[in-house]
């Protein structure tokens, strides 16, 4: 895919910095990826019904509570250009990770040839989503697991204004380390601004070299008001 607008917002970041941001919490704040004209146009899409393939209650399933849509393809404008802008800076993080576990990096140069190995492999549902959170919602720590190939990051992008939409629903990240207590992070995102963090696991230090830390990923109780969040997750699911 030819550069886009959405490939210079992504650029804009120091990813050396971000990187060294995810390598040390699992996360990193990335750049503006929307502007506040576009937030609120994704935010609208949420009661398109034919946009999407499927809708979860978080309460039925004890996932929490609030509700989030999984994209149909194709995906509206600018899901699939914010995907391929964001991967290739991503993959630099995924493959020196898999480097340090001693594991072989499965993951092509390019979204579209990993996504190809995903549908070969059965998955082929996409899964990019919007998610809606209203007074008193909340989403339990978990990771986005769809099958056997697993790219280890992930992106979301907050479409609601903290300083005026709602109250409360940081983003968590909890880390279980090793013969040691879970540590956990909570950040609150700007409207615009992605933030990219562990899908599954990460490399820590440990006295063998590298060991495999698992870390789960959620949003804290929203206090007032709505929150709408944009994830993009790059793999599909079976």
């Amino acid at each position: 895919m030819s550069s886009t607008p959405w490939h210079t917002r992504a650029d804009s970041g120091d990813w050396d910095a971000i990187a060294t941001q995810i390598n040390a919490h699992g996360g990193a704040l990335l750049p503006r990826l929307l502007t506040a004209t576009e937030a609120a146009r994704l935010r609208r899409l949420y009661t398109q019904d034919d946009l999407f393939r499927k809708t979860v209650d978080m309460e039925r399933h004890r996932y929490g509570t609030g509700e989030y849509r999984y994209f149909r393809r194709p995906y509206p404008e600018p899901l699939e250009q914010l995907k391929h802008a964001l991967y290739p800076r991503l993959l630099t993080i995924a493959r020196d990770w898999w480097a340090k576990l001693g594991r072989d990096s499965p993951w092509p140069d390019t979204l579209d040839e990993w996504l190809q190995m995903c549908h070969a492999a059965g998955q082929t549902k996409p899964t990019a989503l919007l998610l809606r959170y209203r007074t008193g919602d909340w989403n339990a720590l978990h990771r986005d697991l769809y099958g056997d190939l697993v790219f280890p990051l992930q992106v979301v992008i907050n479409l609601s204004d903290p300083a005026t939409d709602y109250a409360g629903g940081e983003f968590l990240l909890v880390e279980q380390r090793l013969r040691a207590q879970s540590r956990g992070t909570a950040t609150q995102l700007p409207q615009g601004y992605g933030y990219a963090f562990t899908t599954r696991d990460r490399p820590v230090p440990s006295a063998r070299g590298w060991s495999a830390a698992p870390v789960r990923h959620g949003i804290s109780v929203v206090h007032s008001g709505e929150r709408y969040a944009l994830g993009l997750i790059f793999h599909d699911a079976a």
